[in-house]
């Protein structure tokens, strides 16, 4: 049986001064010297077992982008070790805010909502996202408007649901039914549960190296906002469809070293190599695209 690739994420990208850090930095102690004196970074990850974000070997040793990138963050923070904690996507934020771990490094789209209402911060970008629709190589759906009263399955709780009732709303699509993870929406897919799929770029783009019976339709969708949420998402000082990485919004050393970190990596190309390494690079990826002034 073909091995299906799962993927989840949400999150967003500063830009020009604000994207450096959404908060002012200070310069008070916090997490970052408990992490120091610990030696290990405690890392939030909703998406164990996503290529190309992050998963286990045989070996038991992990690989994916998201490792490779936090093996550069812990060298940069002067810390030996990396400890990943795999948790359900829904329980990241509030695992983050009762100190579970340190911080949430899982292709989390920065959102006013996750900022506001559910009160972290977020580093700049590291990664840029939009979505796809996904069907069968061989259903009958050839453009999204065929999609009319079906079924389209979603992740709970991410930009792809809010995705697929914007999609529902424009007569694209029935209903949406969430699934868990990116991998119930791809095996409800296979099974006929649902006839399509709204799945992000990177995960779609994996989910057909294993499966290749899937196909796209209907082109590059922007990432949807949250209609309660639009409003200060319009006024919000970043350019939405980024990935950051989420601390607590007391923790203002941390996320500087965070973003010094992240700007030393696309200083020296490091962060264009891992991308390509996982063949997911483009010019949507480039700091000054995901960044602009």
């Amino acid at each position: 049986m073909e091995t299906l690739v799962l993927s989840r994420r949400i999150f967003l990208a500063a830009t020009g001064a604000a994207a450096t850090s959404l908060i002012a930095p200070q310069s008070y102690a916090d997490t970052l010297d408990d992490i120091k004196a610990r030696g290990v970074l405690q890392v939030g990850t909703g998406v164990m077992g996503s290529k190309p974000w992050i998963w286990k070997n045989e070996d038991g040793s992990l690989s994916g982008m998201d490792y490779d990138m936090v093996q550069y963050l812990i060298k940069k923070l002067g810390v030996p070790k990396a400890e990943f904690v795999s948790v359900e996507w829904e329980t990241l934020i509030p695992g983050l805010k009762a100190k579970r771990f340190d911080i949430i490094f899982s292709g989390m789209t920065v959102t006013e909502e996750r900022r506001q209402g559910s009160g972290i911060e977020f580093s700049r970008p590291y990664y840029f996202e939009s979505d796809r629709i996904v069907v069968k190589s061989d259903s009958p759906y050839q453009k999204p408007e065929d999609l009319a009263g079906k079924i389209l399955a979603v992740p709970i709780g991410t930009v792809e649901e809010i995705q697929g009732k914007s999609l529902v709303a424009k007569g694209i699509g029935g209903e949406t039914k969430a699934f868990n993870d990116n991998a119930g929406c791809f095996l409800a897919l296979q099974s006929g549960q649902v006839d399509a799929v709204i799945m992000d770029n990177t995960t779609t783009a994996g989910q057909i190296k294993v499966t290749p019976n899937l196909r796209t339709i209907g082109g590059v969708y922007n990432l949807a906002s949250d209609p309660k949420w639009q409003a200060a998402q319009a006024k919000a000082p970043y350019k939405y469809g980024g990935d950051g990485v989420g601390v607590r919004k007391e923790d203002t050393a941390l996320l500087k070293a965070i973003n010094d970190a992240l700007d030393a990596m696309d200083d020296d190309g490091t962060r264009e190599a891992i991308l390509k390494k996982y063949d997911v690079w483009d010019e949507s990826l480039t700091r000054a695209a995901m960044m602009p002034k």
